[in-house]
């Protein structure tokens, strides 16, 4: 499934905008990918009360519900070829950086491993939409649609669902930037195509949602590890530019 397109987005750019990312990776432990959710639950509940950036939510008075944060996650919980891995963009980046050296153990479904090796890499990237394209692959699965579109999508015709999904993944990128404080009014055309390769069914909060394989290429530079679509925080859409 390819699309193409070249249809208006209202952003524009100083050239190029740099933000911090960090990534970590205890590459001695091997998780399955579904097992992100329950990085993001154990490092959400350690960390709890160092900052909301951890689980997305803020603390509750007495008597109160939690408030969440709806932006674009700062922080991201993966497991990249087996490897737990936990990315943070603009103040998320540095927020990792000080908890490093904190981090001693992991725990996943009551079995605690004793982290002998961990590494951190952390470095300005760049992101930028202009005229070079860059291909990415998604490392893993994208889960582009909600539950109203998700209705919209399986009742449309295969024209139809391609457009949807150009669509999303532009609001996708759009989100991102916005999130990392790249996003300004006006300008330029954002253009993308997308190659969906696979589609299939994964468990979502007790749901059974549509995910996609495949890769696209954009007029953007943006940095390697980062998530797009819903629950990036869960790891769900990470990208790496081939």
């Amino acid at each position: 499934m390819k699309i193409i397109s070249d249809s208006v987005a209202s952003l524009h750019y100083n050239d190029a905008t740099s933000i911090p990312i960090t990534t970590v990776t205890f590459p001695e432990i091997a998780l399955r990918t579904r097992d992100a959710h329950k990085l993001r639950g154990y490092f959400g509940n350690v960390f709890r009360e160092h900052s909301p950036l951890l689980h997305n939510h803020f603390e509750a008075d007495a008597g109160t519900e939690l408030r969440y944060r709806y932006a674009y996650p700062l922080v991201q919980y993966k497991v990249i070829n087996r490897v737990p891995t936990l990315v943070g963009l603009g103040e998320g980046a540095q927020l990792l950086v000080e908890l490093f050296l904190k981090i001693r153990t992991l725990d996943i479904d009551g079995r605690e491993y004793p982290i002998l090796s961990k590494h951190i890499n952390h470095q300005q990237a760049t992101v930028e939409v202009g005229n070079a394209l860059t291909k990415y692959r998604f490392e893993t699965l994208w889960m582009p649609l909600n539950q109203t579109n998700h209705v919209e999508y399986l009742n449309a015709d295969g024209p139809t669902q391609q457009a949807l999904l150009q669509r999303i993944l532009q609001n996708n990128i759009l989100a991102f930037l916005k999130g990392v404080g790249a996003y300004q009014p006006d300008l330029p055309r954002l253009m993308i195509l997308l190659n969906v390769q696979s589609q299939t069914t994964t468990q979502f909060k007790n749901q059974t949602m549509l995910a996609f394989t495949g890769d696209f290429v954009v007029n953007a530079t943006l940095p390697d590890g980062i998530g797009l679509g819903k629950s990036v925080a869960r790891g769900f859409g990470s990208i790496v530019a081939l």
